[in-house]
């Protein structure tokens, strides 16, 4: 059994970061017998799951759902998340084409460019 002070450490993360957790119903944590909160091997490979979650861009609400008891709801959130990922990585992937272009480009402006003007145009 650890305290919240050295699951906080172990984790890398403050106290009260564990204490918001919980306050949202992402994780659960037992009380000892003074109130205090006891952190046993299920409640920290639970709060190491919630850090996973949270470091690849899931939201509480998102991690609370992906941690559901449900497979296919935690499935949905999971699949949703991945498609909103993948969505960025094409955005940024865009966005870096055109800097790359423009870069390069030998226009001095690039309103003076057919090529900017054209990514300029993209949605």
């Amino acid at each position: 059994m650890k305290t919240i002070g050295e699951v906080a450490a172990e984790l890398g993360i403050e106290a009260h970061v564990l204490r918001h957790w919980e306050d949202v119903g992402a994780l659960t944590v037992r009380r000892d017998g003074n109130g205090y909160r006891s952190y046993d091997d299920n409640a920290l490979e639970q709060a190491r799951t919630v850090l996973k979650l949270r470091r690849v861009g899931l939201s509480l609400p998102e991690v609370t759902a992906a941690m559901s008891p449900t497979k296919s709801a935690a499935q949905a959130v999971v699949r949703a998340k991945i498609a909103a990922l993948e969505s960025e990585v094409v955005q940024r992937q865009q966005a870096i084409t055109f800097l790359q272009h423009t870069v390069e480009c030998r226009h001095r402006y690039l309103d003076d460019c057919p090529d900017c003007a054209t990514f300029v145009r993209e949605a």
